[in-house]
């Protein structure tokens, strides 16, 4: 059996996941509490195919409910309002928000508020279900099963008494009674677990998991979407659709979803359609320029969302990184800078993105000097300003990087034939460090 926690708050709500079976609560996530929350709390117990919920009841040190208690209970009371059969729990916790800060500092990563309410869901499921017992099944088929076997042992249990003696017919039931027992135990024992093999078989809905890695285009993403089944048509189709998102509203006429679609895991059921996958990585995006209010930040370095998030899609290809990269901030400074400049980008990652619009067999453009020539809106290399559109999907750290790069004052970098990046003041120690640094990876063909 599945079973869903939340640590209800009022701006946001912790999400976790646990299996009878298993016993360890896993994180899932946290929703943003802004009207569509109980379309997203439905939606995750459809797709965990369960309606029981467990809510951390917040309580004082001396152990006495508070205001925010009774804003769980509100809350639990219209989640039964909305889920009918919702089954409710309440796992009393107290500084539990505390403890989930506590542990993701020790594991040394960089967190966002949301995490912090995801644990602590997390926290108060394990604790539940470390108490939680299970009503021992009891089909009704098998108590009738026992009771004409006792029924049949005593009526003969009356016939030998007659033909043998007291104690040889007290052998004898006890033996029968004994037998009967270890029989009907090991019978209880094969259709209890027969019948949790099928109820976990009910609980576990045919689902896979979709990513978006950061960095990858839609290109690419349309290729994994092909590989999971999807037919071309329907990919097409759903790429062209329209969402309903204030910050799509934001992008130029024509621009497509390219750098839209949040880089993340999710999971969804063996017949959802792409649009459904696309909307749910869209949503993604949508709650993390939110949270992070990525608008006025961008607006602080004169850049309008769409701008930014297609600076931050060149930092991401610039400096890949899955998680963190702690290279993104000064790259974004560089790429600032030189636009406050006037002086083009000079991104060999956008030529590559142009030339795989243009020519993505490489048949036109089979060397670099050639390639930095194409002529694309995307060529910083040729044109100065930003590319007319992202030409990837940034993860977090690189649209953070954007939002707030590091205070330096470099004008160019580089990769090393090692990995390591070097940056430079003027053209002459740039020219030096490809040089001394970058005899082969400054030569890789676009």
């Amino acid at each position: 059996m599945r079973v869903i926690g939340l640590d209800v708050g009022e701006k946001r709500i912790g999400v976790a996941r646990v299996d009878s079976g298993t016993r360890i609560a896993v994180p899932v996530g946290f929703v943003e509490v802004n009207g569509s929350e109980w379309n997203e709390i439905e939606r995750i117990a459809e797709l965990n195919n369960t309606t029981f919920f467990v809510l951390g009841l917040p309580r004082s040190n001396e152990g006495n409910e508070t205001a925010q208690s009774l804003y769980v209970r509100n809350f639990a009371k219209t989640l039964i309002s909305k889920i009918p059969d919702a089954k409710v729990r309440f796992q009393d916790e107290s500084l539990t928000s505390v403890e989930a800060e506590n542990r993701l500092k020790a594991r040394k990563k960089k967190y966002e508020k949301g995490e912090i309410d995801t644990e602590a869901a997390t926290i108060i499921l394990q604790d539940f279900i470390e108490n939680f017992k299970e009503p021992e099944i009891k089909p009704p088929e098998e108590t009738n099963v026992i009771e004409k076997e006792v029924d049949k042992v005593k009526r003969n249990t009356k016939r030998v008494t007659k033909w043998i003696s007291g104690s040889a017919a007290l052998i004898i039931v006890v033996l029968l009674a004994v037998g009967g027992a270890l029989w009907y135990k090991d019978y209880q024992t094969k259709k209890r677990a027969e019948y949790y093999a099928q109820l976990e078989a009910e609980m576990e809905p045919e689902v896979f998991d979709f990513t978006i890695k950061p960095g990858e285009t839609i290109a690419q993403i349309k290729a994994n979407l092909a590989k999971e089944g999807y037919s071309n048509e329907e990919i097409e189709e759903a790429f062209n659709a329209n969402y309903d998102y204030d910050f799509l509203r934001e992008r130029p006429a024509g621009a497509s979803l390219e750098g839209f679609l949040f880089g993340d895991t999710h999971e969804f059921y063996k017949n959802a359609t792409v649009k459904e996958i696309i909307d749910k990585f869209l949503g993604e995006m949508g709650r993390t320029i939110e949270e992070n209010n990525l608008r006025a930040k961008y607006a602080e370095r004169d850049l309008s969302l769409f701008e930014g998030i297609t600076l931050a899609s060149i930092v991401q290809k610039e400096a890949p990184s899955p998680d963190y990269s702690p290279e993104q901030p000064t790259v974004a400074q560089v790429f600032l800078l030189r636009l406050s400049y006037g002086i083009p980008l000079g991104s060999d990652v956008t030529v590559s993105y142009a030339l795989n619009i243009v020519d993505p067999g490489r048949e036109s453009y089979t060397d670099n000097e050639s390639s930095l020539k194409v002529d694309s809106c995307y060529n910083t290399r040729l044109y100065a300003g930003l590319p007319c559109g992202p030409i990837s999907n940034p993860g977090l750290s690189a649209l953070l990087a954007v939002a707030d790069p590091s205070d330096t004052a470099y004008l160019y970098f580089l990769t090393g034939d090692d990995g390591v990046m070097y940056y430079s003041y003027t053209e002459f120690e740039h020219n030096q460090n490809i040089v001394e640094h970058c005899g082969e990876f400054c030569k890789i063909s676009l």
